[in-house]
Formats: C-alpha cells, sequence, structure tokens
C-alpha cells in the first residue's frame, strides 16, 4: 500500500475545501488500479464528494449549520463558541471517503469533487491521509 499525507490550511473560518486536484495527483502517482482511500485524522473534520462551485458546497455549510448551530448548548464547551459541534460533525460527514482508481485516475463522476469539511475555526491546520490500495 502506498501512502502519504497533505497538509490542508483550512484557516480560521468553516470551509468546504476542494482537495481533488492532490487526490488525483497521489493517485497518478500510484498509477495503476485499485482504490484511493481517504482518511482525516482529526476529531472535528469529515470529508464529502459533493459538487463544488455551484452553491453546493455553501449550502452544506448552511446545512450544518442548521444541524449543527455554533451556541452553547454543546457538553464539549471548550474553545470557541458552539465547539462541540465540530466533535459531533464527524458522525454526520465522515473522516473518510474511498473512490475507485483506473488507469491512474480517479473515477469520480462529472461533477463529482472530493472536499474537506471542517466546522472547526479554532484548528487552522489539516492533515489528510491518502491510501493506495492496488489492485
Amino acid at each position: 500500500m502506498k501512502s502519504s499525507l497533505i497538509d490542508v490550511r483550512t484557516g480560521n473560518r468553516e470551509v468546504v475545501q476542494n482537495i481533488t486536484p492532490q487526490c488525483a495527483a497521489f493517485a497518478k502517482e500510484a498509477g495503476g488500479d485499485g482504490l484511493l482511500h481517504i482518511f482525516v485524522p482529526h476529531a472535528t473534520a469529515g470529508l464529502a464528494i459533493i459538487e463544488l462551485g455551484a452553491g453546493s458546497d455553501d449550502d452544506l455549510l448552511a446545512a450544518l449549520r442548521d444541524l449543527l448551530p455554533a451556541d452553547d448548548r454543546w457538553q464539549h464547551a471548550h474553545g470557541s463558541r458552539g465547539h462541540g459541534r465540530s466533535h459531533v460533525m464527524p458522525a454526520l460527514i465522515p473522516p473518510y471517503a474511498t473512490v475507485p482508481v483506473l488507469g491512474g485516475e480517479l473515477t469520480l463522476g462529472t461533477w463529482q469533487s472530493i472536499a474537506l469539511v471542517d466546522l472547526n475555526v479554532d484548528n487552522p491546520d489539516r492533515q489528510v491521509r491518502l491510501s493506495f490500495l492496488g489492485g
């Protein structure tokens, strides 16, 4: 298995950040057919396969704000206001995704992208583990 960590800077705001180019480059370097497994080793971030750039990323953040308000209801209550919601989010947006790879190319659909979803404004730097399982 080939594996690598990539660094992603999310800043101090809620974000749905496109990591498809890094994933595609890793798959191309690994070459061949197999599975690309993407994993976020953080308790407050997740991964989504979603259309980006047409408003869906903003819609996802709005839906998460409705489902997980940044208020004082959370038992996990250190850090910025509503920080506990960031610890609940990975139950809805999991910290992993797997994409088939054929001939070194991701087999995403036409409008699909791989995105890091991060509501945690207290942690501006993330890592993502990319692992290629050859077939």
